[in-house]
């Protein structure tokens, strides 16, 4: 309770010394208001400072009342604009004083003060009284710089800081390099990066030693000739003892350069570019999987289009079953280029295809089975037979009628094989064709490709029903 009482009293001192034009006490001023009023031995003395707007404070009183402040603070506006008539009925009378002197311009005053008149000082005392005046300028001048330089410092470790997160948010190791010693000052992260032991000082030589063998060479030509003259360096590289390697990124510049041109400090980071490397070598694989899929597409589409000309009877006909037969291609296509060619499951394939024949309203096609991933050749093949069952069965099977039905459901055995089974029931009686059409052709051989492949296309009364086999890589529970 003393202590808040004590902040309380504090507090009401101050608006008080506010109020009267006081300023902030400082020790240092009281001790030289008390050296003024001492070397003239006077009662009182004042010390006074300008604020920004040119108001005199007083930053130290000896000797004063609360009441006699406002009196003094006259005298002090009175003596720095070179003494004005004194007013009457005064109790303070100026005895001496000196101006305060920062950067050639008056800033403040320190006076001497007494209850009456008396004589000026001679001039010793008079000289005394201005080097006291001249240390409180020097003193104002210091704290300036003072606070100017903690204003500063303060600043410069926020910047540290600020650099400093941005540095860590952004993965970025940064080092400093003095190549006459060969010694490498840097953050935590730059061993981390190198896979070395954590340290705040590396030598340039093991960080060398680091890089892989198959960068080692490119790098040193590429970081020699920023030393020689180019001072910016750019590279990329690899690091030892990593699978799959991880890749480093490295930017620097040579920021001094000694009488004869030799470097003497380089700045630079490091940041780990291994994921953006691997999404590269990614694209390249793709891209040469699809050049590779656009030849063998091509083929197809060639082939279909020969074949669908040959069994069609005029030219409607033929731009139908061909424009259709290539949707459902590009349907499969467009499924595995999001998939970014590594394939897709039998059930996502089996719903984009057979969508277009069925009703969202009223469903007749019934999709079942565990997933399945299919390869691309498999992908291009399945989706081609697809179509054609759907696309037959429109036309005259099951889904010809409207109480007719299609059920496709598979299984994956042991030895992970895919077994599909297409099953057609509530349509027109089924005649099995006296020929065998291109459709028909192109669901038999469609996974022709694919090795131990195999599809059945059998007609009975009661309904259509395919049987297909192949083999597959991988699975996943549905």
């Amino acid at each position: 309770m003393q202590d808040d009482r004590s902040k309380a009293s504090n507090d009401a001192d101050d608006s008080a010394d506010e109020a009267q034009g006081r300023a902030q006490r400082d020790p240092d001023f009281d001790r030289m208001a008390k050296l003024a009023a001492a070397l003239m031995s006077a009662p009182a003395a004042l010390l006074t400072l300008a604020d920004q707007d040119g108001r005199q404070l007083v930053q130290a009183d000896v000797g004063l009342s609360s009441a006699q402040i406002t009196e003094a603070l006259d005298l002090a506006e009175g003596f720095l604009a070179n003494g004005p008539a004194e007013a009457v009925n005064r109790t303070l009378f100026l005895h001496a004083g000196a101006p305060i002197v920062m950067s050639g311009r008056t800033f403040g005053a320190l006076l001497v003060l007494d209850n009456e008149r008396r004589p000026a000082p001679d001039p010793d005392r008079q000289a005394q009284l201005q080097d006291v005046a001249a240390l409180a300028g020097s003193l104002v001048v210091l704290r300036d710089r003072s606070q100017a330089g903690a204003r500063a410092e303060a600043a410069l470790v926020h910047a540290e800081t600020r650099r400093a997160i941005a540095l860590e948010a952004a993965a970025l190791a940064s080092w400093v390099w003095d190549p006459r010693t060969g010694i490498v000052e840097c953050d935590t992260l730059l061993p981390e990066l190198f896979n070395m032991p954590p340290a705040a000082k590396m030598r340039a030589r093991d960080i060398v030693v680091s890089i892989d063998r198959r960068d080692i060479g490119k790098t040193r030509k590429i970081f020699q000739e920023a030393l020689e003259g180019s001072d910016d360096y750019s590279g990329e590289y690899r690091i030892r003892g990593f699978d799959p390697p991880r890749w480093l990124a490295a930017r620097g510049r040579v920021v001094e350069r000694d009488a004869d041109g030799r470097p003497t400090l380089v700045f630079g980071v490091n940041y780990d570019i291994t994921e953006r490397r691997s999404a590269e070598e990614r694209q390249r694989l793709l891209l040469r999987e699809i050049n590779h899929r656009v030849k063998n597409t091509l083929a197809t589409v060639q082939a279909l289009a020969t074949q669908t000309v040959r069994h069609a009877r005029e030219p409607r006909e033929f731009l139908d079953a061909f424009s259709q037969r290539l949707r459902a291609l590009g349907l499969a296509h467009g499924l595995l280029s999001e998939y970014e060619w590594r394939g897709i499951g039998i059930r996502d394939l089996a719903r984009l295809e057979l969508s277009p024949f069925d009703d969202d309203d009223a469903p007749r096609i019934s999709i079942s089975g565990p997933d399945a991933l299919l390869s691309p050749d498999q992908t291009l093949g399945l989706a081609l037979i697809l179509h054609e069952l759907a696309s037959n069965a429109l036309k005259y099977g099951a889904l010809s009628a409207p109480g007719g039905s299609v059920v496709v459901s598979w299984t994956v055995t042991s030895d992970k094989r895919l077994e599909l089974q297409w099953t057609e029931s509530g349509g027109p009686e089924v005649v099995p064709p006296s020929h065998h059409g291109f459709g028909s052709i192109l669901i038999r051989r469609s996974l022709a490709k694919v090795i131990s492949s195999e599809v059945t296309h059998e007609f009975p009364s009661e309904g259509v029903r395919a049987h297909i086999s192949m083999p597959l890589g991988e699975t996943a529970e549905a």
